[in-house]
């Protein structure tokens, strides 16, 4: 039944509801009323009421809408935050890199803290976490849920906020704070909550391709900006002595009959002479290296093999296989080595030969190197070649730092920075940005050239 007879009352607060402001109205003897997250929610809904009845519009007794409300409900049910997650993973999956998937449910699921509704306000966080981690990998129809995670999982499906509502400037401010916090509510590092946030930003843009958002919502939340230093710490570098006692270390890690040490000690070799990633030396194979008897070597890098969970792999398996970093999948990155590297790795295939792909570094069963293990080492071979104020201090600190050392020995060499850009894999921009700290020498000569303008 349809009538002009409509009186629309004030909102109120009930505090302690998890939709705390109802707005109430009655339509002929029918009495209405709507719940709502935030007070600008119902703001607007009273407002869309108010203006279809100051314009004659008749209301829907059955449904307490305008004729023109109840047939936009009709042709459009909001998206909800859980049915939009899943929906934008299956879309990005296909063509993203297992660190990539990673990131994107970890952005998602940190945000569904801020978006949950009814029944899911109770639920743990860690469970929630889980639960969506779970569900948002995509999976064949009919995939059963973990027993533990299937009464979250149904939970959450169902009591999520619609996407729309992030528009409203208090979700989105709640949003934006859950982004910067660790699983029990401590700040998370800066890189991670950048991380998260450039994440949910791509994510909200395809919501607003869907049309579910207007804008995004996100950009209007100023945030305090804080410099970042993407400079490599200047302690964390070797020097060539250092790096060499740290190579001889790890051939005496683990028993010499076993020589888990000496199996890993050219794969930090090829991290420090050629300043490779460790995931470049992962996916080294023995014909991507030229290795004369005498002179410079050649590496040839194609592939990467960075390390992920299975769960975010084609493959089942820990390590994804790509292309070198941001580059085209057919890329190739050329690296001369010096005859010191070139004698490492021709006595490491020697001993050890490859891997039955053709990898030069393998773990002790024959498999992919893994990050656990050469970490391992690695800090073994820190307390057999340093002091114990250095094994304290940053000094390489992880394998990583091998690449640092090897990248700053270059520049403080003088060689053209071009060159080591092309030889790393960086652009020279980010080159000079992230080593500009590490070279040694330019503070004296900068000091000499400062005095000898002030005696003119």
């Amino acid at each position: 039944m349809l009538t002009h007879d409509v009186v629309i009352w004030s909102i109120r607060n009930r505090k302690g509801r998890a939709k705390p402001y109802q707005l109430r109205w009655k339509v002929g003897t029918e009495p209405k009323s709507k719940a709502f997250l935030t007070k600008a929610l119902a703001d607007n809904f009273r407002a869309d009421l108010l203006k279809a009845a100051k314009a004659g519009e008749l209301f829907d007794t059955e449904t307490g809408l305008p004729a023109s409300m109840v047939a936009a409900d009709a042709e459009e049910i909001p998206m909800s935050w859980y049915e939009f997650a899943a929906k934008y993973t299956a879309m990005r999956w296909p063509g993203a890199a297992a660190k990539t998937r990673e990131s994107i449910v970890d952005s998602l699921a940190v945000t569904t803290f801020a978006m949950l509704d009814g029944e899911a306000l109770n639920l743990p966080r860690k469970d929630i976490r889980a639960a969506m981690q779970w569900a948002l990998i995509p999976r064949e129809d009919g995939a059963a849920v973990p027993t533990a995670l299937a009464s979250t999982v149904r939970i959450l499906r169902k009591a999520t906020l619609p996407l729309a509502d992030m528009a409203d400037p208090i979700v989105a401010r709640r949003v934006s704070d859950a982004l910067g916090l660790t699983l029990d509510r401590r700040p998370a590092a800066s890189d991670t909550v950048a991380r998260r946030r450039r994440g949910l930003n791509t994510a909200l843009e395809y919501g607003i391709d869907l049309g579910e958002l207007k804008e995004n919502p996100l950009k209007r939340i100023k945030q305090k900006k804080i410099a970042k230093d993407d400079a490599v710490d200047r302690r964390a570098v070797v020097n060539p002595e250092q790096a060499r006692e740290l190579l001889t270390a790890v051939s005496y890690v683990g028993s010499w009959h076993r020589a888990r040490g000496r199996r890993l000690m050219a794969f930090y070799a090829t991290l420090y002479f050629a300043g490779v990633r460790p995931a470049e030396a992962v996916g080294l194979r023995r014909d991507d290296c030229h290795l004369p008897e005498e002179g410079w070597g050649l590496l040839t890098l194609t592939k990467t093999r960075p390390s992920s969970g299975k769960q975010w792999t084609d493959t089942g398996t820990v390590h994804d296989l790509r292309g070198l970093k941001q580059r085209d999948t057919s890329a190739v990155r050329e690296v001369p080595i010096p005859p010191e590297l070139v004698t490492i790795l021709r006595a490491h295939l020697e001993e050890f030969g490859t891997a039955p792909d053709g990898r030069m570094f393998r773990n002790e069963r024959g498999g992919v190197l893994g990050a656990s293990t050469y970490s391992r080492a690695w800090e073994e071979a820190r307390r057999l070649a340093f002091t114990p104020q250095q094994v304290a201090s940053p000094l390489a600190g992880r394998p990583y730092d091998l690449r640092h050392a090897a990248l700053s020995t270059w520049l403080n060499a003088g060689v053209d920075a071009t060159e080591v850009a092309s030889r790393a894999g960086n652009s020279v921009e980010v080159l000079l940005k992230r080593y500009a700290k590490c070279l040694d020498g330019r503070q004296k000569q900068n000091n000499s050239k400062i005095e000898a303008a002030l005696e003119r």
